[in-house]
């Protein structure tokens, strides 16, 4: 079984449990996550199952959209609802104006610097490691991008948010900073993945209704193909002799005007590869056949 299984993922467990769970019902030894979601964040959790594995690096690349709740008025270690209260003030009379004024530095691209409770890898270890152990260790900031950041809404200590931005953003550490901007601190109450890369709720299958669809032999057709989870990048096609230069890595030349990554299509629209067009040949980032 290959393609990619979009999960609506439920609060509570962490996405490696969902890749567990999903690798148990399947029986597959390949299954592997796209894109980490906290232990109490909910929505979409694309799973490369099979060969689909081989291309998660790319998918992983695409961008991401959420809706979040923050909590105005306080500050926890883990810059959400599940860490422990550090700090707390008076949460100021809000008005459009001020939020507007607020939220607009956090636009555009920027710095942002890790939370501690992370999977963030620093000299080998995931900084929630490090965190759990009561220690903190200086982390570098990572270029990021919000496309969009609107408010949705607000009631005098919360506020509902939409957030569209580049992979590798932290919602929390928004929240945190949000908070800050406005003088009384916030931590991240509620977060819901809307998208990620291609991928939309509207496909994504709660994590419940697994076990009978497996039961039922009809998972398969929830699978999004190697091709379509790829659907991002433009499609190179080439004929069945190049398709075999292909297989064996040869540099194929292709069409002008098409620089950049793509994927690369056979005759009969199987994903062939994933390169690069460097100086009108492709070279390649990973062949799949």
């Amino acid at each position: 079984m290959d393609g990619v299984l979009v999960i609506d993922k439920p609060g509570g467990p962490t996405s490696f449990d969902v890749v567990r769970q999903v690798r148990s019902l399947l029986k597959l030894k390949k299954v592997g996550h796209t894109g980490t979601l906290d232990p109490m964040a909910t929505g979409v959790l694309p799973l490369c199952l099979g060969e689909a594995t081989k291309v998660a690096g790319f998918i992983t690349e695409g961008d991401k959209a959420y809706d979040a709740t923050v909590r105005l008025g306080s500050e926890t270690d883990t810059q959400d609802a599940q860490g422990q209260v550090t700090a707390s003030a008076p949460v100021p009379p809000l008005t459009p104006a001020l939020l507007e004024s607020a939220l607009a530095r956090f636009r555009g691209t920027y710095e942002q610097v890790p939370p501690m409770y992370s999977a963030v890898k620093v000299a080998g270890k995931r900084l929630y490691e490090l965190a759990r152990a009561g220690e903190e260790v200086e982390r570098a900031a990572r270029q990021v991008t919000v496309y969009e950041l609107v408010l949705r809404d607000y009631s005098a200590e919360r506020l509902q948010l939409s957030v569209r931005c580049s992979k590798g953003f932290f919602v929390r550490t928004l929240a945190h900073e949000l908070g800050r901007a406005l003088g009384c601190g916030a931590h991240l109450e509620a977060l819901r993945r809307t998208q990620s890369g291609p991928f939309s709720l509207a496909q994504a299958l709660p994590l419940a209704d697994v076990p009978a669809l497996v039961k039922e032999g009809v998972l398969a057709s929830r699978l999004v193909s190697m091709t379509d989870a790829l659907a991002e990048l433009p499609a190179v096609r080439v004929g069945a002799a190049e398709a075999q230069r292909v297989s064996h890595g040869v540099p194929v030349e292709v069409p002008a005007g098409r620089p950049g990554r793509v994927r690369v299509m056979g005759p009969d629209g199987a994903l062939l590869a994933v390169a690069e067009v460097v100086g009108g040949r492709l070279r390649y980032l990973r062949v799949l056949v």
